[in-house]
């Protein structure tokens, strides 16, 4: 019998939402959200769905991109990622005010000629709403649709999908803005327009990004609608429910959840296959009496990004393929019969010996430039100025990379001899500026250099250890190990004689759902340094390292 390749779901593993899948030649192009987080939007590569590899981020520079002051889970939403005549196109949403009444969500489009760059400066589209989707259809016409933002109150519509027609000469959206989509109860976003057999789809995630999470499909003969919805009598609903045809929230005993936000491909074989954002939940739950998504379990690595595969029935309606009577992801699915197109394994330790940082690494909201860190100052180290305090949404000195698993070790090697309080520098456990675990090396006026733990949950901060004192002009080790939802701090002077510091901590807080401000990202861990006396104070890091246990 012949071994069949399969897909282990999910393939981006860890903050990895909003997936936007295309196709050109043999490869394959996932790009994903990274709101707050330097450089902006995620690409993967693959040639055979089953291995993917981290590319060059579009948006790299600052003429495209200022983060400047968004807040957490603001920043960059939505990408989608579509190829024309030679073109590739980029649609996306940079946020920069949601928790309020009146939302800012501002549309961009950027092109290339080649998936690796360079991407153009952004054109300003409209403003409706975020999740904007270019549509290219076979007559030439191109039409973005995008959900509507409703900051009345009540609201007139609980969803609402515009559509408007985009002039690529004129480089603005041009014509009139005609709504695709209304409805009282159920809530749409993340919608894309696809054309097969004289129909066209529109694709859309029903009920939000948490756990009552789907994903429908409507289709019209014409672009403009009306759109008929997609329902068979499996799709599990309740009266207020969309009809979903790939959603988990009936079936919380599923690995994965919160299944939705597709996005659609063909490969060359005929196959077809969703790429969609889902999570995979901890046991461990929310408080009762907390002031948001009370009891709801917690999503540490954030959303990230599952294929499924999919076909078509005999009168043009798109279901899940292995089973169509069902709409329930899987976490393994049948691979398409592609070669084998393997990546070499990254190494797990960075010796900072390279001229650039690795493109795992991300800041907030700014690039490290030579402002804030430096691999030639100091040759074979990063060094790392000290800059604003972790609060700061404008100047801060961070480098980090995703959770992927629920247990994993990171550690780094430090040389850093601060003069007064006011300088820190470390590793960092990070969901965003207000939830972050951090162990640091600093100055005590009595103790002189000393090492602290620093646990900020959602504005509440305390130092569960207060302060030790250590060694003085030696590098240090920090460690620390994560078990579900617990870590623990390590330090020493020696790898093989690391000391645990201070008690397991709770570390679920740095979870979507659990932060009152941001929750559509995921946690990072990485190293940083702060100088609040404004002198710019340095560590040298020999090396940073991220390993799954």
């Amino acid at each position: 019998m012949m071994f069949k390749k399969v897909i282990k779901n999910p393939v981006l593993r860890g903050f990895h939402p909003d997936p936007s899948i295309i196709r050109v030649g043999d490869d394959f192009y996932i790009a994903t959200s990274t709101f707050e987080w330097w450089p902006g939007i995620r690409l993967h590569h693959s040639r055979d769905l089953v291995n993917w590899e981290l590319i060059e981020y579009p948006l790299n520079r600052i003429e495209q991109l200022d983060l400047k002051g968004v807040g957490a889970s603001q920043g960059v939403w939505a990408p989608c990622l579509s190829y024309d005549k030679g073109t590739f196109y980029l649609v996306y949403t940079v946020v920069k005010a949601f928790y309020c009444n009146m939302y800012d969500t501002n549309n961009y489009l950027v092109t290339a000629g080649n998936i690796h760059g360079p991407w153009s400066d952004p054109v300003a589209l409209n403003n409706f709403g975020f999740d904007p989707s270019l549509f290219h259809d076979d007559d030439g016409h191109k039409y973005m649709v995008c959900m509507v933002t409703d900051h009345r109150i009540p609201k007139k519509y609980a969803g609402r999908l515009v559509l408007q027609e985009y002039d690529p000469v004129r480089e603005k959206m041009s014509g009139p803005v005609k709504e695709i989509y209304t409805a009282d109860r159920i809530f749409l976003e993340g919608p894309h327009i696809f054309k097969r057999n004289g129909w066209y789809y529109l694709f859309s995630a029903d009920t939000g990004t948490g756990e009552g999470h789907g994903q429908t499909i409507q289709r019209s003969r014409s672009v403009w609608g009306p759109y008929e919805i997609y329902h068979a009598e499996f799709m599990e609903r309740t009266q207020d429910e969309a009809w979903s045809i790939l959603t988990c929230r009936h079936h919380e005993e599923l690995p994965i959840q919160k299944c939705g936000h597709a996005d659609l491909v063909e490969t060359q074989n005929g196959d077809w296959y969703i790429a969609h954002l889902c999570g995979r939940p901890l046991s461990a739950r929310n408080s009762a009496d907390v002031p948001l998504f009370s009891g709801i379990r917690r999503y540490p690595l954030g959303r990230e990004t599952a294929l499924q595969k999919v076909k078509w029935t005999e009168d043009d309606w798109l279901v899940l393929d292995r089973n169509p009577q069902n709409c329930l992801p899987e976490k393994e699915v049948t691979a398409p019969g592609l070669p084998d197109y393997v990546f070499p394994p990254k190494p797990d330790r960075d010796d900072f010996t390279k001229k650039e940082l690795d493109l795992d690494y991300q800041s907030l909201r700014v690039p490290m430039d030579e402002n804030y860190i430096s691999l030639t100052a100091r040759p074979g180290f990063l060094r790392m100025y000290g800059r604003a305090g972790l609060a700061s949404k404008f100047s801060q000195s961070l480098i980090a990379r995703r959770w992927t698993e629920f247990t994993f070790e990171a550690s780094a090697s430090m040389e850093f001899e601060p003069e007064v309080f006011k300088q820190m520098a470390g590793l960092i456990f990070i969901y965003d500026e207000q939830n972050y675990l951090y162990l640091h090396v600093s100055h005590d006026e009595e103790m002189g250099k000393v090492i602290s733990i620093l646990k900020a949950e959602n504005k509440n901060y305390e130092y569960p250890i207060g302060f030790k004192p250590i060694s003085e002009g030696k590098a240090i080790i920090l460690k620390g190990r994560v078990m579900e939802d617990k870590l623990q701090f390590y330090f020493g002077y020696k790898e093989e004689q690391l000391t645990e510091i201070g008690p397991a901590l709770d570390c679920s807080f740095m979870s979507d759902e659990a932060c009152l401000e941001g929750w559509f990202t995921g946690a990072m861990t990485g190293i940083c340094c702060q100088d609040l006396t404004g002198f710019g104070k340095a560590a040298d890091f020999d090396w940073f390292e991220m390993k799954t246990l």
